[in-house]
């Protein structure tokens, strides 16, 4: 048995019984080939409860760390995430853009799924955030189609996105898939700047009706820093 499967042996049945978490329109993921999965970031727990609610492994980029902590609480993480399909990294640095792009790109052309969160980072209020265009690019250079998500209550959960998980009433999380969006219209477009933030608007647009968020043009980073 895979790591990844051990895992999900282990920690569904926890989450399920923590969390009590709805999914809907998991079959709306493609069974089979390059898919991109672009949600809302709410909170740290998006990124562990994701992987657990989708059949496929979901691949993504997370901070390098993540896994290099030395505690037992570090490793633990460690153990967790490189298992669950994360990639360590340095985001921080100046090719740090780059490199994660590029990592998406191998992991959608070996035909597997990726996941993202286009607004880059955490939301700091709840409310949607401008996305970044590296999903364009994504999709464009691949032909990977994109499943919009949204991550419901994740915060309700966990707030301030740190901290231990609240478990009790009114903290049930959501997690909704909607239908795939095709890009192929854009064919080679993938350097044209118009197109890039079409294609982005139009993911993160899905994303709002998925998750009923406040949609603010302007980027999480920019509103963190004011």
């Amino acid at each position: 048995m895979s790591r990844f499967l051990l895992i999900k042996a282990l920690l569904g049945p926890l989450l399920r019984v923590l969390f009590r978490p709805q999914v809907e329109g998991a079959e709306r993921i493609p069974g089979s080939g390059p898919v991109i999965l672009a949600g809302n970031h709410l909170t740290f727990i998006d990124s562990m409860i994701l992987p657990l609610v989708v059949d496929r492994q979901v691949f993504f980029i997370g901070k390098d760390e993540y896994v290099t902590g030395k505690s037992l609480k570090g490793r633990l993480m460690a153990w967790f995430f490189t298992g669950v399909g994360m990639i360590p990294v340095d985001r921080d640095g100046g090719r740090g853009g780059v490199a994660a792009l590029m990592t998406g790109r191998r992991v959608l052309e070996e035909g597997n799924v990726f996941g993202i969160y286009p607004e880059g980072t955490r939301s700091p209020d709840g409310r949607l955030y401008r996305g970044r265009t590296g999903i364009a690019r994504l999709t464009l250079m691949t032909g990977a189609p994109v499943v919009p998500f949204a991550m419901i209550g994740t915060d309700r959960v966990q707030p301030g996105g740190s901290g231990l998980p609240r478990i009790g009433p009114g903290r049930r999380v959501t997690v909704r898939f909607g239908e795939p969006l095709d890009f192929s219209r854009y064919d080679g477009m993938d350097r044209d700047r118009y197109v890039l933030r079409a294609v982005t608007d139009e993911v993160m647009s899905h994303v709002m009706r998925l998750s009923g968020q406040e949609y603010v043009d302007v980027y999480a980073t920019k509103a963190k820093a004011a």
